[in-house]
């Protein structure tokens, strides 16, 4: 960084460059002046170093923003970014090509040290018209870029030169130039007391454990087995099918039953069981009844009544079961609730009375026949 003189000192220190550069290979005192090329050309040997153009640095001109705050507190000093495009001519006697001797001098020095010296930079800030200069003390260093120029841009730069005529030159760019505004910005006040805050999770302000609110782990994760665990989601559930419950959930203690039922009909083969009797008291209630009427066609009617009656029954309890697997989407009493625990009562219900109903038939039958067989044999 350094201040608005940056421009005039890197012109000066790249005329000494080239002066003390010249020996061993020219033998002449030769005058290296930082002008524009002459109108009348000189016959001794003369050098120009002319900056014709200043540019700002297109890869650095937006570095120092933003350089104030929203209340207009400067933030940082604003720095000018600049490209200086230096025209170095040379002149002498043409029949001794002095002007092509000295060209080619320059082009070996520049090659050689494309970069500004720094002792360069502090003797040409020791010039009474560069004294506060303070390109020295800046970090950035100046580089020296030869420029092709084709015969077009060369014609238009010195076409600019009004009443010159050409001479024999070369192009050259120096970046970077860096131009430093006047103001300083206030230094940050020094931290006077520390604030630390040390807050547990689930704390108001305390962020939430791995950055989102309720997620695994959290205060609203349940266990898999839990409640929320076993319930089925609605989406993962068809439409109009009743919801499941896992084995773990829905499974009764041994030994408990369904509410509203009665003893011994929560199990599977209660229905079953029940029916079964009932059916074997009738049939065995009807053979002495018939045998003492003296009919014993009457009798094994009864008995085959009876069994169709029981074998009705037994087919009713595995019918009913498999319309409650197909009802529950599994095994009733892997899902034995109240609901279902009545509807299996009222079906076993159903099925007895149905049982009754074709034992009381078939006894009635038989008696009939009973009684017209003694008839007959009276």
């Amino acid at each position: 960084m350094s201040n608005a003189l940056a421009v005039a000192t890197v012109t000066q220190a790249l005329a000494l460059l080239i002066e003390h550069h010249l020996h061993p290979e020219i033998d002449m005192a030769v005058s290296v002046e930082t002008r524009k090329p002459p109108s009348d050309p000189p016959t001794e040997p003369t050098i120009t170093v002319f900056l014709y153009q200043v540019s700002h640095n297109p890869s650095m001109r937006n570095s120092d923003l933003v350089t104030r705050a929203s209340d207009g507190t400067l933030l940082k000093r604003p720095a000018a970014a600049l490209d200086l495009h230096f025209l170095i001519s040379a002149y002498g006697e043409e029949t001794e090509l002095v002007g092509q001797r000295l060209i080619g001098s320059v082009v070996r020095t520049l090659h050689e040290i494309p970069v500004l010296p720094q002792e360069l930079i502090e003797e040409a800030a020791r010039r009474p018209y560069l004294a506060g200069s303070d390109l020295a003390e800046s970090p950035q260093k100046v580089r020296f870029t030869p420029l092709q120029m084709d015969v077009d841009e060369t014609s238009k730069l010195w076409g600019m030169l009004h009443n010159t005529p050409y001479s024999l030159s070369v192009v050259y760019q120096a970046s970077l130039v860096l131009l430093d505004g006047h103001q300083k910005p206030v230094p940050a006040k020094p931290v006077q007391r520390p604030d630390v805050r040390v807050l547990p999770f689930g704390a108001p302000g305390a962020p939430e454990p791995g950055g989102v609110a309720g997620g695994a782990g959290g205060p609203g994760a349940t266990s898999p087995t839990g409640a929320a665990g076993t319930a089925e989601s609605a989406g993962d559930r068809p439409a109009g099918a009743p919801a499941r419950t896992s084995k773990r959930a829905g499974a009764m203690a041994p030994g408990t039953e369904a509410a509203g039922a009665p003893s011994g009909e929560s199990r599977p083969g209660a229905a079953k069981t029940a029916t079964n009797a009932g059916a074997a008291s009738t049939v065995r209630a009807t053979v002495p009844k018939a045998a003492s009427g003296g009919g014993a066609r009457a009798a094994k009617k009864a008995a085959g009544d009876g069994s169709t009656g029981a074998r009705g029954a037994k087919s009713a309890a595995p019918s009913a079961r498999s319309r409650a697997r197909k009802a529950t989407g599994g095994d009733p009493a892997d899902g034995a609730d109240r609901k279902r625990g009545a509807d299996r009562t009222r079906k076993a219900a159903r099925a007895e009375d149905s049982g009754r109903r074709t034992d009381d038939a078939g006894r009635a039958d038989g008696e009939g026949r009973g009684r017209a067989d003694d008839g007959k044999e009276s």
